[in-house]
């Protein structure tokens, strides 16, 4: 392979990280706040669309404060109160919980603005964001196999270059090709939801509460199908709504079914004047994965680590990636930081080697309960049956919407968190 010579300063760096998203923005931010010299690689040119429901919950806002982003409205963000949810004939209004440890708060941004919001974010503490830039095959040390940097196309011109550190972040989403040319796959064991999505205008586009609709009807046949997920209906406040669904692989149905399909029926079954109409669809209906659960792992081995998609870090209770890549890659930040401040490299090994048992001792047992909590409702009878019994007990609800978000103080809390709390610390860390 041809390599044009670029100069030395230019294409060396403390860290390298793939991907520009919310995980690798956020990672490249903390570690140039630090004082590491890093390159935040970008296959795409900003902006650019991401699948996504848009919908920010506390620990995303949280996420987003520690960072310095301007979250006020006059900024174009739109915040919102809590959790409607719909089902069994059912409609319970929550508000986000009342922490101390968490805003009570939500956001809705766009992925196409919010991803450049983040990069612009790390370019600003000093990371050095190059754009248009696609990584290809990992750089190896032939002696210990550890990757040293990775082979890139840079430009219009697809210029081949090489960029080379001691240490490589994986921040490059569910497909993860650099996590796959370092021999990580993807564990089948671990459960995978797809999400479809697209945009109306529509009256309901300043709505302060997010939606969920807990019972997911396919009415297109001759008898009415309840099916494995979930529906979504968040305003944008800018004239749209993002509509969308959730599905999860353990159904029977998960292949069998064309779900953008599902989708555009299950949008007709909506009242007229809510406007989710093919009329009013501003975009196309896209689809992307969610891995959940650390569906890959180790999340360090021979100097990379994996953050967000890449690391299968989706919330597997709610399908929430965006807080985890986020919280993921500052755990990662942080790691590193202390490794690169130790005098040998055995002692900076030791140290990256906290960063897999940083994450599982955070989220292990919190994701073992939500594996359990996919495999009950990949039937949809429990689900319905779930939804019919839970949504008339507003005070079970509360616990509920605690639980699926994630939403807990650690230490000082009410009893519902003392519960969740405990539930979390004594089931297995897988």
């Amino acid at each position: 392979m041809t390599v044009v010579t670029e100069p030395l300063s230019e294409n060396t760096a403390d860290v390298i990280v793939v991907g520009a998203g919310p995980a690798g923005s956020t990672t490249a931010y903390h570690l140039a706040k630090a004082g590491l010299d890093v390159l935040l690689l970008e296959k795409t040119e900003f902006p650019r669309e991401k699948v996504c429901g848009d919908g920010l919950t506390p620990r995303a806002v949280k996420q987003l404060v520690a960072m310095g982003i301007d979250i006020s409205e006059e900024a174009g963000w739109l915040r919102n109160k809590g959790l409607r949810i719909i089902g069994g004939g059912v409609r319970l209004q929550l508000d986000w919980p009342d922490l101390a440890s968490f805003p009570d708060y939500g956001l809705v941004r766009k992925r196409d603005d919010f991803d450049e919001q983040l990069a612009r974010n790390a370019q600003k503490a000093g990371a050095r964001l190059f754009e248009r830039c696609n990584v290809g095959a990992p750089i190896l040390d032939e002696r210990t196999g550890r990757i040293t940097g990775v082979h890139a196309k840079l430009g219009e011109e697809k210029r081949e270059v090489t960029f080379r550190a001691p240490l490589v972040v994986a921040a490059d989403g569910n497909s993860t090709r650099l996590s796959l040319a370092m021999g990580l796959h993807r564990r089948e064991d671990r459960p995978m939801g797809v999400a479809v999505r697209t945009y109306f205008t529509s009256p309901r586009h300043e709505d302060d509460y997010l939606e969920s609709w807990l019972e997911l009807w396919d009415r297109r046949g001759a008898e009415d199908r309840l099916l494995p997920g979930y529906g979504w209906i968040f305003g944008m406040g800018d004239g749209t709504s993002n509509v969308g669904l959730g599905v999860l692989n353990t159904s029977d149905s998960f292949k069998e079914l064309d779900w953008r399909e599902v989708l555009k029926a299950w949008c007709a079954s909506m009242p007229e004047d809510w406007g989710y109409t093919p009329d009013n669809m501003t975009g196309p209906i896209r689809g992307a994965a969610l891995p959940m659960a650390f569906n890959r792992q180790p999340h360090y081995t021979k100097g990379l680590l994996l953050v967000g998609d890449a690391g299968g870090l989706v919330n597997p209770f709610n399908g929430e990636g965006i807080a985890y890549a986020m919280e993921s890659g500052q755990i990662a930040a942080d790691v590193i930081v202390q490794a690169h401040a130790r005098p040998t490299p055995a002692s900076r090994e030791l140290a990256l080697q906290r960063y897999p048992r940083v994450l599982k001792d955070t989220y292990g047992g919190y994701y073992t309960l939500g594996r359990a909590f996919v495999k009950l409702i990949g039937n949809p009878k429990v689900m319905q049956i779930a939804a019919q019994r839970g949504l008339t007990h507003p005070m079970l609800m509360k616990f509920t919407l605690k639980l699926l978000a994630n939403l807990t103080d650690p230490t000082g809390g009410d009893a519902m968190d003392r519960i969740i709390n405990g539930l979390s610390r004594v089931a297995p860390k897988a």
